[in-house]
């Protein structure tokens, strides 16, 4: 009995997940294209656009969101000594690098005392990534909830994102990075040589219902995670009652992280 190409490779698909040729026959003549549905978690935190506001005023600099505590812990991101090579997620910068527009321009409406502040900066998950739009392999490429991710695996190593991207939010591996995983994390894959990677929001977290670990991290309640969909969110209150920048925001990319200073 022949069997043409689009048959055998349904069939193929539902017995990689474990089931017998036969079970998996009988489940194919019952299917329709149109009944087939991606499963979702039904924890998942669901929201339009997301983003992140951080609190300058509140940060402790006690460094638990960033490197040893949790972002890089988690995500398995190598603690590499030599700053040329090495790959961060979410760090700490001064105000002159984080807003060097601002800091050149000498705005006198801002104290000394916020331009000493430290400034906890990561991916701005741009609503308008240019990222996403020079990369040839859409490696990376932006969902629904606007998170802007990275699939390592089509990453090529040319860099044309980190070309691209004007906040320095990407890291390359120029070497093998799983030596300098002092703990690693199973949970969370590794990478390899020739990856580009970056902050994602912890995607993978959110689509278990949870909040970005740097957010469950922060004891001093410096970062703040929601939906700027939703009208009645605490991001979309908070941005309403304070005076907030965001990193170059005039090159039009519509960056999703914003500073209270």
């Amino acid at each position: 009995m022949g069997m043409d190409r689009r048959r055998f490779i349904k069939i193929a698909g539902v017995s990689i997940m474990g089931l017998s040729l036969k079970p998996a026959v009988d489940l194919v003549d019952k299917l329709d294209a149109s009944e087939v549905r991606v499963l979702h978690n039904p924890k998942a935190l669901k929201g339009k656009r997301w983003a992140m506001i951080v609190d300058t005023r509140k940060c402790a600099q006690c460094k638990r969101c960033t490197a040893i505590e949790a972002c890089h812990h988690f995500h398995n991101v190598p603690q590499i000594p030599d700053p040329k090579r090495e790959i961060k997620w979410i760090w700490e910068d001064s105000f002159e690098h984080a807003f060097p527009e601002l800091a050149t321009r000498g705005e006198e409406q801002l104290s000394e005392n916020i331009k000493k502040r430290p400034f906890i900066l990561m991916c701005n998950h741009c609503e308008h990534p240019p990222c996403v739009r020079v990369c040839p392999t859409q490696a990376t490429f932006q969902r629904e909830d606007g998170i802007v991710m990275m699939d390592m695996h089509r990453c090529i190593g040319c860099r044309f994102c980190m070309a691209a991207c004007p906040y320095g939010s990407r890291s390359f591996n120029w070497m093998d990075p799983r030596p300098y995983i002092k703990k690693e994390n199973p949970e969370y894959p590794t990478r390899t040589k020739g990856v580009v990677e970056k902050c994602d929001f912890c995607a993978e977290r959110i689509d278990q219902g949870l909040l970005p670990i740097c957010v469950e991290a922060c004891k001093s309640k410096a970062l703040i995670f929601g939906d700027l969909g939703d009208p009645n969110s605490e991001v979309n209150r908070i941005l309403k009652e304070h005076f907030t920048l965001r990193r170059k925001a005039e090159l039009g990319t519509g960056p999703q992280v914003y500073y209270i200073i």
